[in-house]
Formats: structure tokens, sequence, C-alpha cells
């Protein structure tokens, strides 16, 4: 990925949001993104699509459930961005990981998800 693309990635604030949740908590479901975005899936899947197919995501299927993380591939500055961002940012994404924190019924990684 170029740095041109990844930074469009970057700009906007769900796909921004997600990629901090996802950082800070390893790993999150379409479900949990929900819940802490406060947005309907349509919505949620569309921006975690362009964030897999940019490189930014990988994901995984535990049975109907897709759980997404951080590309292990991603280059060493595209890390640095992400984690300095997080880091610096933590206010920017404070009421979505309040949301997600108290999600009654989050799933575990081995059960079915919602």
């Amino acid at each position: 990925m170029d740095s041109l693309q990844f930074y469009k990635c970057l700009a906007d604030k769900t796909r921004l949001t997600c990629l901090m949740l996802i950082q800070q908590e390893g790993e999150l479901c379409v479900c949990e993104l929900m819940e802490a975005l406060q947005e309907g899936q349509p919505k949620i899947s569309r921006h975690l699509a362009q964030l897999r197919n940019a490189g930014l995501l990988t994901d995984r299927r535990q049975g109907q459930w897709v759980f997404y993380r951080i590309h292990p591939a991603l280059a060493d500055w595209q890390v640095d961005v992400l984690d300095k961002t997080r880091h610096n940012s933590s206010d920017f994404f404070q009421q979505s990981l309040a949301h997600l924190t108290n999600m009654r019924s989050r799933p575990g990684r081995e059960q079915t998800c919602c």
C-alpha cells in the first residue's frame, strides 16, 4: 500500500475510529464495532471492507462471525503512525471505547458472537 492510500484510509472518522479500537483491543467483530460507534451494520461493514481491501486489516471467520485485526504485514512506519495516533488521540475515540466497554455479552474469541 502506498502512502497516499494509507492516509486516505485514516482520513475518515469511522475508519480511523475502527482502526484505533481494533488496535487497542487486538481484535474486534462487526457487532462490537457497531456498539462502539453506535452505527449500523452496513456502514461498519462497508468501512471494514475498505480497510481490508487496502491491506490495513485482516480478518478471520469464526462460524458466521468475522473478526478483524490490524494486518501483521503493515510496514513499520504504518504501525508507528497508528500507535502514535492512538496514544496521542485517545480523547478522539474515548466515547466509542466506553460504549465497547459497557457492551453486554461481548463475544469470547472462541464463542459465538452476539
